[in-house]
């Protein structure tokens, strides 16, 4: 049955459940066009330059008069951007300590603890790609199935790595990645390849990071080596020695205090800040209860609701990293003559979701009601325990490679829209936003919960599923990404400044 949800008492629009014609009747007031499914109602007049209110927070302003019953979508609804007085502490709820949940990680020599076990051809630099590619392509099913505590032999690669300046943000951030992914704990070996002459030198990182060769860490250069056919051929004879010891790793059981998760959206819609996001946000809670670690990213999508996040700021410091990573997102976007408002995209407007401001309510929710501990770099190494924050693009791929970078061994993906994204080596599960979507990709969703929407399920009884997911794939359960080989093609570094 078609209904409409009102998310708090000084909204003055709802949302309808399902698509209303003209006439509808809508808590007093009568639909005046047809309303499609997940878009906003008008229940009271708005008059021209009236701020229009869900979550009981504006998410833009009428730019023409709008009476009850109108559809209130990018027609009559206009973005400005946002000028917040920050809080910061004024909103910290204490966590509830609770222990005991467990699941069956990897645990390294370094004290880390992993959720798969793969061996990663890592490249510098694009020129080194194919013959990464080469080298992983090199180990079927045939010589896999001979290693069966091995997930496999992945290539990560990427379209970066030179021309580039050897310093600042974009080459820093590059670095992060690539230190990252070599000590990632989601890997029992590393090959790192790349062509010789690139500005992101191989032994540079090594300098930097205090990455030192071993058996299941080793590096070589095409250049060096004397050509692509040889690299290949050494590259799978270096992997081939590293399968074994790789192998000789077996899970055991590990605290949730181990886990990272990447909170992750994409292809949302006006649901997603209604089901998904709130459900896997009291997920993040649970986890931090048993001191385990959220990574909420992607920048851009908290856009117009940061004030809300440095009112659990635990520090002031912690909050004003936060202000200033929006005001470099204000200046990055002004000097490349984009807005803040670029985003939502055209299928986040057509599932129902007007400007970044609405968009950026609903993404927060994915970060729960704990105090926010911790404010990181782009791939940064995240060391706070229970809610964080690290800088990103709102370019999913980009985002990811960032948070599993900064050490996130899962990721939590919710999507209204539909999404075929998947992650290596940190599996990626999916949560629907509504249940027309779960039945339409039943074989790229793993959680449904469209169930929250039709009273059959609550945000926290779905929190609690998603979070006891989060235990299992962690134990070795495969995704619904996973069984599809999704992982391969989303190693996406986010290139920063000019490519010369």
């Amino acid at each position: 049955m078609t209904r409409t949800i009102r998310l708090h008492a000084s909204d003055n629009v709802v949302t309808a459940t399902g698509p209303m014609g003209a006439g509808a009747a809508v808590e007093g007031v009568v639909t005046s066009a047809l309303i499609p499914t997940g878009h906003k109602i008008a229940t009271r007049p708005i008059a021209t330059g009236e701020a229009i209110v869900k979550y009981g927070q504006i998410i833009g302003y009428a730019s023409v008069d709008i009476a009850p019953g109108d559809h209130v979508h990018v027609q009559n609804c206009a973005f400005r951007a946002t000028d917040h007085a920050y809080e910061f502490g004024t909103d910290l709820r204490p966590v509830a300590p609770a222990t005991g949940d467990t699941f069956m990680g990897y645990r390294r020599r370094n004290g880390a603890v992993g959720t798969r076990n793969y061996v990663a051809v890592l490249t510098s630099v694009n020129c080194s790609a194919t013959a990464a590619h080469m080298i992983a392509d090199a180990f079927g099913p045939e010589e896999m199935a001979r290693y069966p505590n091995v997930d496999g032999v992945c290539a990560f690669t990427h379209g970066t790595g030179c021309g580039m300046a050897g310093d600042g943000d974009g080459f820093e951030a590059l670095q992060r990645v690539m230190w990252g992914y070599a000590r990632h704990p989601n890997h029992a070996a590393v090959l790192m390849v790349g062509l010789g002459c690139e500005m992101n030198q191989i032994d540079w990182l090594l300098d930097a990071w205090g990455l030192e060769h071993s058996p299941t860490f080793q590096t070589m250069n095409i250049q060096n080596v004397a050509g692509l056919r040889r690299t290949v051929e050494a590259g799978i004879e270096t992997v081939r020695a590293m399968l074994p010891i790789a192998n000789e790793a077996v899970r055991e059981p590990c605290p949730v205090s181990e886990l990272t998760v990447a909170l992750q959206c994409g292809g949302s819609d006006a649901w997603s800040g209604i089901t998904a996001n709130p459900a896997l946000g009291h997920a993040c809670d649970l986890l931090a209860a048993q001191g385990g670690t959220g990574v909420l990213a992607e920048t851009p999508e908290i856009y117009g609701a940061e004030h809300l996040l440095t009112r659990r700021a635990v520090d002031n410091a912690t909050g004003e990293r936060l202000v200033g990573l929006i005001e470099w997102w204000k200046d990055y976007t002004e000097r490349n003559r984009g807005s803040m408002d670029n985003n939502p995209s055209p299928g986040n407007k057509k599932g129902g979701l007007t400007t970044i401001l609405e968009k950026s309510l609903g993404a927060a929710a994915k970060g729960g009601t704990t105090p926010l501990t911790g404010v990181y770099k782009y791939a940064e190494q995240v060391r706070a325990r229970g809610f964080t924050f690290m800088d990103s693009p709102g370019y999913d791929p980009a985002s990811v490679t960032g948070q599993i970078a900064g050490g996130c061994n899962l990721v939590c993906f919710t999507t209204g829209r539909g999404s075929a994204f998947g992650s290596k080596p940190a599996p990626t599960i999916k949560v629907a936003t509504n249940q027309t979507l779960f039945d339409r990709m039943p074989e790229d969703m793993d959680i449904n919960a469209g169930d929250i929407l039709d009273g059959r399920s609550t945000v926290e009884a779905k929190g609690r599923e998603i979070y006891e997911t989060f235990l299992r794939v962690a134990s070795g359960e495969t995704t619904k990404s996973e069984a599809q080989g999704l992982g391969d093609h989303e190693f996406v570094p986010w290139q920063i400044g000019a490519v010369m």
